[in-house]
């Protein structure tokens, strides 16, 4: 994956880019997600469950930052002043889906 994340990036990644490592990273923390409702004590999915959730998280914010928020709980970390949960384009209405 993205060189493992978001940290040294010194250029701004396309909305595109952007939505696409999302889907990604979703992906792996939703299927270790269920992976861990049989496997409670597996240690090493528990590590790779968090080391994705918090790529996923810090896509998510750099998403927000960039092009507004993808999930409602963004969208307050993202506006300092007012609400701007529908200020811009939906993912799908820009062929990003």
């Amino acid at each position: 994956l993205w060189e493992r994340g978001t940290q040294g990036m010194s250029e701004r990644r396309s909305r595109e880019e952007l939505l696409s490592f999302i889907s990604k990273v979703s992906f792996v923390v939703d299927d270790t997600k269920l992976f861990l409702d049989t496997h409670k004590h597996d240690r090493e999915a528990l590590k790779h469950f968090e080391e994705y959730r918090e790529l996923r998280k810090a896509a998510l914010e750099e998403y927000a930052k960039y092009y507004g928020p993808l999930l409602v709980d963004d969208a307050v970390m993202s506006c300092d002043d007012r609400w701007n949960w529908t200020d811009e384009p939906w993912p799908w209405m820009e062929g990003g889906c």
